[in-house]
């Protein structure tokens, strides 16, 4: 695979922090690949992929780079989708689910509303919710917690994104939901020949379909690699621990076929 994205030596430093959120990060992203990045809270994980997505906040400091094949950073919403953790929060409670699944279609690739409110439709869809007519009619608050997780992944892939961030986008959901939406996020992506980086705290979660996996620690890359490489012969003392509380990762069978 070629690389999407190649970052290199980048260090991301918030005002009034004690030590960086990124210590000299190399790390490439290819194209078309399933990148799981992995880590606790603190191990500047979101903080890569807000640097990606260029959501970093005002005053942080950033040292090194990156390299983007097309020549230039994508633009959030048209070229890199972005599913947050908290759907609640993410979504507009006095727009319909219709109006924001379609509002990045409207703005990115010049549709009428209408239009973009049939498109919307069509998300509902893809991304399995049924009765996505109705759907597009009712408000945030009117859906479950999966059900508002699927409706940002359907507003993040509306305008056709070639890449798609999904930071701790299942946390928030019990462990049947969680893999519900991991396979959603799979299929769609394998679909459309997408660049998935999913972010977790969770390796067990991750295993079943990244192709590598990045393993953080305290703002630094600790381990990288293929992820049946990675999970059979860690060769970091912090990845030899993840796995160790996921005993069952040890199960080859549990792990999908996954691209070299």
């Amino acid at each position: 695979m070629t690389a999407l994205c190649e970052i290199r030596g980048l260090s991301v430093a918030y005002p009034g922090a004690s030590v960086p959120a990124l210590d000299g990060i190399d790390l490439d992203i290819r194209a078309g690949e399933r990148l799981a990045v992995i880590g606790e809270s603190g191990s500047g994980k979101s903080t890569l992929a807000c640097a990606l997505a260029g959501l970093l906040p005002d005053g942080a400091r950033v040292e090194g780079g990156m390299r983007w094949a097309a020549g230039s950073p994508p633009r959030p919403g048209r070229d890199l989708g972005f599913v947050f953790q908290d759907p609640a929060a993410s979504l507009n409670p006095v727009l319909t689910i219709g109006e924001q699944v379609g509002e990045g279609a409207r703005r990115h690739l010049g549709l009428s509303r209408r239009q973009a409110l049939s498109l919307a439709v069509e998300m509902l869809e893809k991304v399995r919710l049924p009765d996505p007519g109705k759907v597009a009619k009712a408000f945030p608050h009117q859906l479950s917690g999966g059900q508002r997780q699927r409706v940002a992944i359907a507003a993040a892939l509306a305008a056709k994104p070639g890449m798609l961030i999904a930071d701790e986008a299942t946390s928030a959901l019990d462990m049947v939901v969680q893999a519900e939406i991991v396979a959603l996020l799979d299929d769609l992506v394998r679909a459309a020949g997408m660049t998935l980086l999913f972010i977790t705290h969770d390796i067990a979660l991750a295993s079943g379909f990244a192709d590598r996996v990045a393993i953080f620690r305290k703002g630094a890359l600790v381990e990288t690699g293929p992820t049946r490489t990675v999970l059979a012969a860690p060769a970091a003392a912090y990845t030899k621990t993840l796995i160790a509380s996921h005993r069952d990762l040890a199960t080859p069978p549990l792990i999908h076929e996954a691209a070299p």
